[in-house]
């Protein structure tokens, strides 16, 4: 049986307030309203520095049991290193905390530059160093800088596996050698909807599907119709189904590896506008997986969260 996760990236937005976030909700209420609108939520804040452990936690702790967070990873490692010399950020990264969010942890998103180019090469050193499991990250934390030491970052227990996904923006990806070293590691392809600013591909490459869609008129502002929302919803069924739609955009002519489900993460990153929030509990609602949650954009809860 798949799982399907419909959600927004990132929840800490100004114009969102008295919009999304009924008028008189506290700020420190943010999250728990969120994670009760939808029922995954994309961390972007890992993207722009190291979060501490205590931020996970309190994260983890302020949302609703079965709710699972999707981590982004830092730009130190994918925009400025740009994949060199990059085993203590790394490291780094894993002692940060991520970690604890527990059963709660989702994929981790990997997103390149625009003007980052594929180098076999590096890109296979990079997916290689990939931890596949808690255990591999807990390894790897172990290498992490002085003032990370003995933080309590990686401390959890178990041997969960780890999922990685990786988005996109130069068209010197869309080759074989890219898409087979993916299937090689496991590692999912995102598929990005960004108004043609950037490649949209389809490829499967993992047993599951990772989502970003960033508005399909005008980046970041555009809002999603109902028809651009059935066909979404029609493709994610494919996908949850272990199949892919019949008009997929793919690059490479070997299918994927027949399955039957896979789950599917989905984000919404129209956010300039709030459309993310409502497009995001729209497709839920389509897809009949909004019965559970207790909270409604722009509606002031009924219940203490």
């Amino acid at each position: 049986m798949s799982e399907i996760r419909i959600g927004i990236s990132g929840w800490r937005y100004g114009p969102w307030r008295k919009d999304f976030y009924p008028k008189g909700l506290r700020q420190d209420d943010e999250l728990a309203f969120a994670s009760r609108a939808v029922n995954s939520i994309e961390i972007n804040g890992s993207f722009y520095a190291l979060q501490t452990p205590e931020r996970y936690r309190q994260w983890r702790d302020e949302t609703p049991e079965g709710f699972v967070f999707s981590v982004k990873a830092p730009r130190y490692i994918t925009h400025v290193r740009r994949l060199r010399d990059i085993d203590e950020p790394l490291a780094n990264f894993f002692a940060s905390g991520p970690l604890l969010l527990g059963d709660k942890l989702g994929p981790f998103l990997w997103q390149f530059p625009p003007n980052m180019k594929f180098d076999a090469e590096r890109f296979s050193d990079f997916l290689a160093l990939l931890p596949r499991d808690r255990k591999a990250a807990r390894a790897c934390a172990r290498q992490a800088a002085e003032r990370l030491q003995d933080n309590g970052g990686s401390a959890i227990r178990g041997n969960a596996r780890l999922r990685h996904a990786v988005e996109i923006r130069h068209p010197s990806f869309l080759c074989d050698t890219f898409i087979n070293l993916l299937r090689k590691h496991k590692v999912a392809l995102v598929v990005a909807d960004s108004a043609g600013k950037w490649p949209y591909v389809e490829e499967v490459t993992a047993d599951f599907v990772y989502l970003r869609l960033h508005g399909d008129v005008e980046l970041y502002s555009s809002g999603y119709t109902a028809s651009a929302l059935r066909r979404w919803r029609l493709r994610i069924q494919a996908w949850a189904a272990g199949g892919q739609p019949e008009d997929a955009q793919r690059i490479i002519r070997r299918a994927p590896a027949k399955r039957a489900s896979r789950d599917v993460y989905c984000y919404f990153d129209n956010d300039q506008k709030v459309h993310a929030p409502y497009d995001a509990r729209r497709l839920l609602g389509k897809l009949g997986l909004d019965g559970e949650l207790v909270t409604e954009p722009g509606v002031e809860p009924q219940e203490s969260l």
